[in-house]
């Protein structure tokens, strides 16, 4: 084993794990005290300012200078009690990261001295560089000027020192430049669509929230390890690696006994989490060595994105703090299972009724059946959309390989649900329905509604849309993702749907249907154009392929050609309908997310040529010498005959260590060549086509034969820590 090697074990092996964090006596009595929230703003704030917030954050009115001043003023303070020094305004832009520039309070006054500081301007409004940020060309590289807002919807937060402002960014010329942006507006046009189908069944409906519920999952190494590894620290994947003997195949990880110096890592986490008043409710061991998740309580679904991005930056600070490495990355080892993001999609209303819950009346079932409907028919129109959303070079390793998701959408409702939507398609038609029919809902299947809905099926852990009792579970979005952008997509989807339900029961009114007649006509109608979408069975099977391919869905076949899906007329149509996206913006995502899986791509390239190239070939042609030096020393001992009999497993490996050299060098060599030419074209869609169908299958080969290689060089010549080492801490 190298040097460098040994001494990264002997420090995993030999390091306690240590505690930073003091762990209240309730976890509930330090709930968020480092959140602006509604009980610290009625503290800090006058009662006109506090009504201010409230009407801008439920109502959606603008906030004057005169009241931002008072409010800015209210939350230095409360920052300044909490420790904070700086303030940041805190955004997403459209990278895989979050971004924030710190400003200390502190400002010199005349004469001398200082004091803290922070006006309204300052709150509502900052000015970032804007062209370092990509802009899809929406910004020239000599225009800087961008701008970013404060969102009043999201709680400012305090991690560390400073105060964090969650906010909206925009260019000079208000084109948006994040993810939060055309979130934010597709939260607002779902409720309006929403609102208005509400009033169908209740009139006391005013409001009504997207609510996202965020299983996170990723992985844990030992960051003496991780330093080790040049592919992990650079690519946040590995680029080689033999798979170890003992993986996941015993499945004896999956709720398994949390590491001990792992859940002390946690247990610091939590706590920090807790105080940034995220309600983090589940933790537990999944499927692959050294990957866990944690789960917390649902939330209003803008609230929720911001969570889950508060939390990624902070288990990477309270990791590094316990020496280890926390990994986002969508597909860091191979041969195991990868991380994504379960996210949990429901609707509720200001009168506290989940809108996908069933009920216990014929009326509450009716409204439960139709948004769940409506959900179906957009999922159905916008499946490709939807699984192009979540579509990314790191969440294409995922993507059909037999783990969730796979590359073709579909919905699980479970059997006794998808027997209901048959009744329903089968027994209403244009006929008046009986009085029978409109107080009790039968539908001749077991009972009445409220007997058969709730719970009943098994989950389908394979189907990447699952209904799940009480919402949807969108299962396909990867780790390292931003949420905002497929949560925007789905948003969308629904809001077009039931505005389109909402003028069709109305137009059937107009001719004097009654209105759970019209109700039931529309449902019938949505369930007949969009069940093809429905799939009880195995997802990973080829035979679903197949018979998708039938029902007319597209499967997800790689970054690019998904990438197209947002120029397509039926993607244009929904963004410019509902106002989230001009055309000029819509193509300037298209070209991000090209610029961002050439780029990846080019950096993994680069990478694996050089580990090849000055790690694995250097080390490989080492074992070989010390073989040849054992063959000669062996032919001064033996005779012709014996020497021949004796050595010729050693001249076989050194011809196959020789022959896996030669094809590592010609392939790595080809490739750069490869990475050449496509770097010439200069349409960024063809580039990313180019990349796609010639570096990745130089990459996979030339991975297959250094993987090969590490199997039969010395583990003492190995220059990097390998998967048994990687993927089990204890």
């Amino acid at each position: 084993m190298s040097t460098f090697r040994f001494q990264a074990l002997q420090e995993f092996s030999t390091r306690r794990a240590e505690r930073f964090y003091p762990t209240p006596a309730r976890i509930s009595d330090s709930y968020g005290v480092n959140v602006f929230d509604q009980t610290k703003m009625k503290k800090y704030l006058s009662s006109e300012a506090f009504e201010v917030v409230r009407a801008a954050v439920e109502e959606g009115k603008k906030i004057d200078r005169r009241m931002a001043d008072q409010i800015a003023a209210g939350m230095k303070t409360w920052a300044l009690e909490r420790g904070a020094t700086h303030y940041t305004h805190w955004f997403h832009p459209l990278t895989d990261a979050t971004a924030e520039k710190h400003e200390a309070f502190i400002e010199p006054v005349k004469g001398g001295g200082a004091v803290e500081n922070f006006r309204g301007d300052l709150l509502v409004q900052q000015e970032p560089d804007a062209s370092s940020f990509p802009n899809g060309g929406l910004r020239n590289t000599f225009e800087a000027r961008g701008y970013t807002a404060w969102d009043p919807s999201s709680p400012a937060f305090i991690i560390e020192d400073t105060l964090c402002v969650p906010s909206i960014f925009v260019s000079y010329t208000g084109e948006a430049l994040d993810h939060k942006t055309p979130h934010l507006k597709s939260l607002q046009e779902l409720e309006k669509a929403a609102v208005k189908v509400c009033q169908y069944f209740d009139k006391n409906v005013t409001r009504v929230q997207a609510t996202l519920g965020l299983e996170q999952e990723y992985f844990v190494v030992d960051s003496a390890l991780y330093r080790a590894r040049p592919d992990l620290m650079q690519t946040d994947r590995t680029l080689m690696g033999h798979t170890a003997a003992k993986n996941q195949q015993l499945e004896d990880h999956y709720f398994a006994a949390i590491p001990s110096r792992v859940m002390a890592f946690m247990k610091d986490f939590e706590v920090e989490a807790y105080k940034l008043g995220v309600p983090l409710k589940t933790r537990h061991n999944e499927v692959a060595p050294n990957q866990f998740e944690f789960a917390p309580v649902y939330t209003e679904a803008n609230l929720a994105v911001d969570h889950n991005q508060m939390m990624i930056i902070l288990l990477r600070r309270i990791a590094k703090r316990h020496k280890l490495k926390v990994i986002f990355h969508e597909k860091p080892f191979g041969g195991v299972n990868g991380s994504g993001k379960h996210c949990n999609w429901s609707l509720r209303t200001d009168t506290d009724v989940n809108l996908l819950s069933p009920g216990k009346t014929p009326r509450n079932n009716l409204q439960f059946l139709t948004f769940f409907v409506a959900t179906i028919r957009a999922v159905y129109e916008h499946h490709y959309l939807l699984m192009s959303s979540i579509m990314s070079l790191n969440n294409s390793h995922r993507l059909g390989a037999n783990e969730a998701p796979p590359a073709v959408m579909s919905i699980f409702v479970g059997k006794t649900l998808s027997k209901v939507l048959d009744e329903i398609e089968q027994r209403v038609s244009d006929k008046k329905m009986t009085a029978d029919e409109k107080t009790t809902l039968k539908l001749d299947v077991v009972g009445k509604i409220p007997e058969i809905l709730p719970d009943n099926t098994d989950r389908n852990r394979t189907s990447p849309f699952a209904f799940t009792g009480n919402r949807f579970e969108f299962r396909a979005v990867g780790s390292s993702a931003n949420v905002g952008f497929p949560s925007m997509v789905l948003n969308a989807a629904v809001t077009q749907q039931l505005k389109r339900f909402s003028d069709a029961v109305d137009k059937l009114i107009a001719k004097g249907v009654k209105k759970d007649e019209a109700i039931f006509q529309v449902l019938r109608t949505f369930i007949k154009e969009s069940k093809t979408i429905l799939f009880e069975g195995n997802g990973y099977s080829s035979e679903w392929v197949k018979e998708a391919n039938k029902r007319g869905l597209r499967a997800v076949k790689d970054v690019p050609s998904a990438t197209d899906a947002f120029l397509e007329s039926g993607a244009k149509k929904l963004f410019e309908e509902l106002n989230l996206f001009t055309e000029k913006e819509i193509e300037a995502r298209h070209e991000i997310q090209n610029e961002a899986f050439v780029k990846k791509l080019q950096i993994e390239a680069r990478v694996l040529g050089d580990l090849a190239i000055n790690h694995i070939i250097p080390t490989a042609i080492r074992y070989q010498n010390l073989l040849i030096e054992n063959l000669q020393g062996l032919k001064d001992i033996y005779s012709k005959e014996e020497y021949a009999k004796l050595t010729g497993p050693q001249i076989d490996t050194l011809r196959i260590i020789s022959s896996y050299i030669i094809d590592i060098k010609t392939k790595v060599t080809d490739m750069i060549e490869a990475r050449k030419k496509a770097n010439t074209i200069e349409d960024i869609s063809k580039r990313a086509v180019t990349y796609s169908k010639t570096i990745i299958p130089y990459m996979q080969e030339i991975r297959d034969r250094i993987d090969h290689l590490e199997i039969i060089v010395d583990d003492e010549l190995w220059p990097l820590p390998k998967y048994r080492e990687l993927l089990f801490l204890r």
